[in-house]
Order: C-alpha cells, then sequence, then structure tokens
C-alpha cells in the first residue's frame, strides 16, 4: 500500500519559528500584563477590502468601554488563511507571555485546544448568565469538550449550498429555479454549462490542502454526508465517525464515492483550472471575481458569501440576490432527506494562560446581547444560534438568502470534531488533491487516507482492514 506523506502540527508549526519571537512577544498576556487592558485576538481577513469583523469590534469596543470606564480593549489580529490562522493562534495559546485574553475558535478545532489545555472552561460564567438560555442546543455543543464542559460561547453558525449564476443558466437553457435531485443532476447542469458557454467555468468545488477546511467541508463533507439516508437531526449514521464505537471508518465506498465526484469535476474539466483550484486564495477570488464577473456557473459554497458584497466591503454587489440563484445540494441518488448541509461556525473562548479572563467574558457578554448579535448576524451573513434573534421577523427580513439558509439547518450535519479531526481533515484533504491532479487513483487515494488515518488516530478505526499489496 502506497502511504502518502502526513504534514503533522510540528510541521505547520515550524513555519512560524522565524516570526514567533517578534510577532508574538508583544501581544500576550502574562503576569506583568495590564489588569485594565483586554486583549483580544481575531481572524482578519486577507482580503484588505472586507472589514466586516474588524468594524463590528469597534463598536464592541466602544460599548464595552463606555459600560467599563477605565478599561481599554487593544485588538491583536492576525490577518492570515485559515490554516495558517490556526496554526500562529496555537503558538500564541502555548505561552502565558502570549496569550491574548480572548480569541476567535472555529468549532472544528476548538476540541484539539481544550486537549491540549489552551482553553478555559466558562461553565462557572455561564451559570450566572441569564443570556445563554437563549442559545441553540447544537451551537453549545460544538463548544463543548469530551468533558463535558464548554469552552466557548457560539457567535453564529452557517450552512453551505449551491449558487448558480441565473445568467448563465440561461445561456445554457437551464431552468431558472434549478433544484437537482442527485449529484448527476449537479455534473449534467456543470457538462452543459461547458458546451453551451465554454467561457465560464461550470462548477467550482473546493478542493485540496490550500484550501484547507473550506475543501473538506465547503467540499469533500458536502457530498459524503449526502451518500447516507436521513438528516443531520435524525440521527442517521455518521459516515465519516462511527459514534457507537466511538472510532472513525476506514474502507468506506461513500468516501470512494465523494472522491469520485471530485475526480469527475476535474477530469472533465468541470471546475477550474488544477493551478487555479490550488491557490490557498481562490475562495477570494471566487467571491470577489468569478460570481461578480459573471464567470462561474455553480459554486458549492457557504452562507456567509454575501459578507463580502456588502456596501463597503470593496467588493460591493448590491445585484446578487436577482443574479444568483440558491439550490440546496442533494443527496447522492435523492434519498432522503433529499438535500443535505454542513454547519459548523466560530466561538469566542477565553485562554488557559490569559491574564484577565473576568475582564474577557464582560466583552462576550456586551458581544452577545440581543441587539448586538442580531447585528453580527446580518454584518456576517450567518445563521442565528440565538432563539431570539431567530425569531425576530427583522432578522429574516434584512438581508436576501438568509430564510434559505436558515432553512436547511433540519437537515445539515456537523463535523465529528474531536481532537483527532484536525489531521482528519488534512488526511482528507491529501486525497481530494491527489485525484483533482490525477496523481492517484480513487481506490488508490481512498486507501492512502486509511493508511494515513489509522496513523492520527492510533489506530481507532473501524472498517475494512488493509490488504497486502
Amino acid at each position: 500500500m502506497r502511504r502518502r506523506p502526513h504534514p503533522t502540527a510540528a510541521l505547520f508549526t515550524a513555519t512560524l519559528t522565524l516570526t514567533a519571537a517578534t510577532s508574538l512577544a508583544a501581544c500576550g498576556g502574562g503576569s506583568d500584563s495590564d489588569p485594565d487592558t483586554l486583549k483580544v485576538s481575531f481572524k482578519q481577513s486577507t482580503d484588505n477590502s472586507v472589514k466586516v469583523m474588524d468594524t463590528y469590534l469597534a463598536d464592541i469596543k466602544e460599548q464595552f468601554e463606555a459600560k467599563y470606564p477605565g478599561k481599554s480593549v487593544e485588538f491583536v489580529p492576525i490577518k492570515a488563511a485559515d490554516s495558517e490562522y490556526y496554526t500562529k493562534l496555537q503558538q500564541m495559546l502555548r505561552s502565558p507571555k502570549t496569550a491574548p485574553d480572548l480569541v476567535y475558535e472555529d468549532t472544528f478545532l476548538i476540541n484539539s485546544d481544550i486537549t491540549s489545555g489552551y482553553l478555559t472552561p466558562l461553565d462557572p460564567y455561564l451559570e450566572k448568565w441569564a443570556d445563554w438560555d437563549q442559545f441553540i442546543d447544537t451551537a453549545k455543543a460544538a463548544a463543548r469538550g469530551e468533558d463535558g464542559k464548554t469552552y466557548g460561547v457560539p457567535d453564529g453558525t452557517d450552512t453551505r449550498a449551491l449558487w448558480y449564476d441565473r445568467a448563465i443558466f440561461a445561456k445554457a437553457g437551464l431552468p431558472a429555479d434549478w433544484q437537482p435531485r442527485t449529484w448527476d443532476d449537479v455534473l449534467s447542469a456543470a457538462r452543459t454549462i461547458k458546451e453551451k458557454v465554454p467561457d465560464v467555468t461550470p462548477l467550482n468545488v473546493y478542493t485540496g490542502k490550500p484550501m484547507g477546511e473550506a475543501a473538506t467541508m465547503q467540499g469533500f463533507e458536502m457530498l459524503l454526508y449526502g451518500t447516507a439516508e436521513g438528516s443531520g437531526d435524525s440521527g442517521a449514521a455518521d459516515p465519516l465517525y462511527d459514534n457507537g464505537s466511538k472510532k472513525w471508518i476506514t474502507g468506506s465506498q461513500p468516501f470512494k464515492d465523494a472522491l469520485t465526484f471530485v475526480e469527475t469535476v476535474y477530469k472533465e474539466s468541470l471546475g477550474p483550472e488544477v493551478s487555479d483550484a490550488l491557490d490557498p486564495n481562490f475562495g477570494t477570488r471566487v467571491r470577489g471575481e468569478l460570481l461578480p464577473e459573471g464567470r462561474l456557473g455553480i459554486n458549492l459554497d457557504g452562507s456567509w458569501l454575501p459578507q463580502d458584497w456588502l456596501p463597503g466591503s470593496g467588493h460591493q454587489w448590491p445585484e446578487w440576490s436577482d443574479k444568483l440563484g440558491l439550490a440546496a445540494m442533494p443527496t447522492q441518488h435523492g434519498q432522503a432527506p433529499g438535500k443535505v448541509s454542513m454547519s459548523g461556525g466560530w466561538t469566542w473562548s477565553i485562554p488557559d494562560k490569559a491574564a484577565n479572563k473576568d475582564l474577557a467574558f464582560d466583552f462576550i457578554t456586551t458581544m452577545q446581547t440581543k441587539a448586538n448579535a442580531q447585528k453580527w448576524y446580518i454584518a456576517n451573513s450567518g445563521i442565528a444560534v440565538r432563539k431570539d434573534v431567530a425569531a425576530d421577523p427583522a432578522y429574516i427580513a434584512a438581508q436576501p438568502g438568509i430564510e434559505f439558509f436558515t432553512d436547511l439547518v433540519p437537515a445539515t450535519h456537523y463535523r465529528p470534531a474531536y481532537p483527532a479531526y484536525p489531521k482528519v481533515s488534512v488526511a482528507i484533504q491529501e486525497a481530494m488533491e491527489a485525484v483533482t491532479t490525477g496523481d492517484l487513483s480513487v481506490d488508490e487515494a481512498a486507501a492512502a487516507y486509511d493508511d494515513t488515518l489509522r496513523d492520527v488516530t492510533d489506530n481507532q478505526v473501524t472498517g475494512s482492514q488493509p490488504t497486502e499489496s
């Protein structure tokens, strides 16, 4: 069996060695930290024109400093692509000299940071915070560790679906109210676009290691979780992780089926050029160029895209809701419930080595009032996780698409965000990249994934055993 090398966390961390001493030393907590200064670290967009988070936090800072006279907020933004952000954040969390007081955590990584001892359990704070009862259970669970304690306050969730260009569909003779029933319907539409509108990219499915979790979640898992029967809320079997045995699944035909879809997109030239697809900035190009310029027929992507098109974003596109249609991603063969989505989201967490933990939680509660949470969901094109906001007609009416993406929640799935998941995700990206470039067949890429899976989970796997080669 061919074994593909696996990039470990140590390899990712190595990229920071040259800059750690200078870029991190000035941003931490520690015993000499100012008890009146709160340091808040978050992911800043690599696109300088996108200031959604910066603008929102500036408003919260103003409210917070007015509410707590004598206290000040210092932002420690990390401008980086997703995978680099996670690595830099973990580097900061390791030492009291560099740990900020509050950090923005992706739910897929939070259990890894919990296991590493980087985060503070928030239960003593949450027990005294009346607003915690407003948060939906699935969002609370996303920030809960295997020890049953809660390590973050979620600031929204998301869902994923198919975005399609109405003008391209009209030129191709495809329906204006397109709703594919199966994977074959999606591929058929892409083939029609390739034939009838040859100067555009028919279909984008994110792939490969440079795209990081976008490849895993927007791409592969939107396929893999559509192979099973039943929705996320129905208790359908998870095709990636066996909850009964608490082991990761190997030898999976659904895994191969999802890889085959990816292989087909790139083998038939239905997707972007491979060099473009493997550009880590390709997601920015999709949102900022290909979709607004009418050069992409179908895009498998997330609910948050409109934040890039709001006034003042640098990519203003007020016509997007007229130019683009939305369709649910179908299940593989049209089996129940007929559509599939994946959900994730981010949380605000307090590092274990933070110097000002009480002040940090005060900042969280300032961010998470009903009014401020609703403002953030709308600005970020997010899905509400507060029940009172979700029930507010002003939230539903605030932006085109919010109702569509919120309605996908009953059919959504959540990643098995256990400590091994970040490494499992990289292994998925490797398999995707191998079939995208044609370096490996589907069977070879799936076998390499199984081999890597055994390594990164300490052989905590179930399913078909490897064959001798």
